[in-house]
């Protein structure tokens, strides 16, 4: 499909960085989750400019590999269950199908994709949207071109990436939500599973936003600690997301939220 090219405005949030140096080619695209391979990052935004900044900065990582990219939410949906990527970093705008529909469509082709939102969009209603359809993450294209890399190394990890100044609207906005659906339909819900106290520990804190090294710090152990402490939260109440087990807590009455 055609793209049209646009001016690299800040308004866009077009990347602008200094072409990197050649890198060789690494062959043959390896099997995907297998240890020490490259992580395998898919693009799909409708700004070609905002693509080539992407790809940029993308390229002069090392440990990161871009497996392709799309100019609209149906080719995105399409590519993703051919190369069957890592980490989707999407836009929300796009043609024939939305990040937020693509997002979705995506999480039935290939649930262990992780994606995350890159938009300019502070709204709302887009934050909530996107987090319903299965995003890991929602970041501003604002967001200074150093730490990008450093996100999807994040996310790949298995951390939820929001962007700081929306991060409390939606952890207010799921508590209402949890709340909401208790009050209206508990009998649909089953009883969580018992967390052991530490495990309650990690999870109050997820649920103030703290990333695994930060809850390290915060409880003096180990961040391969918090790690096993946060697969065994999502193991118990029987989730994928960070965001959605604490959605769960929420609901079952485990955790509150001012």
């Amino acid at each position: 499909m055609a793209v049209t090219e646009r001016s690299a405005t800040a308004q866009q949030g077009v990347p602008v960085v200094p072409p990197p140096a050649q890198v060789p080619s690494a062959g043959p695209t390896p099997a995907p989750g297998q240890p020490g391979d490259p992580i395998r990052v898919l693009i799909a935004d409708d700004h070609a400019l905002f693509r080539r900044g992407l790809e940029m900065v993308l390229q002069g990582e090392a440990g990161l590999e871009l497996v392709g990219q799309a100019s609209d939410g149906q080719e995105a949906v399409e590519l993703a269950g051919e190369v069957v990527p890592d980490v989707v970093l999407m836009d929300i705008r796009m043609p024939k199908m939305t990040g937020i529909e693509a997002a979705r469509a995506m999480k039935e082709v290939a649930p262990s994709i992780k994606i995350v939102i890159l938009t300019i969009s502070d709204e709302d209603e887009d934050l909530f949207e996107a987090i319903r359809a299965g995003a890991i993450g929602y970041l501003l294209k604002d967001i200074p071109l150093d730490e990008l890399a450093d996100s999807v190394r994040a996310v790949h990890d298995g951390q939820s990436l929001i962007n700081p100044a929306m991060a409390g609207k939606l952890i207010t906005e799921f508590a209402t939500l949890a709340r909401r659906d208790s009050d209206e339909e508990p009998s649909k819900h089953a009883p969580a599973l018992k967390l052991t106290d530490r495990e309650m520990e990690v999870l109050r804190l997820v649920a103030r936003g703290l990333n695994n090294r930060d809850i390290a710090k915060e409880l003096f152990i180990s961040e391969n600690t918090v790690k096993n402490h946060v697969r065994n939260i999502l193991e118990k109440l029987q989730t994928h997301s960070r965001m959605e087990a604490v959605m769960i807590a929420v609901r079952e009455k485990l955790i509150e939220i001012s």
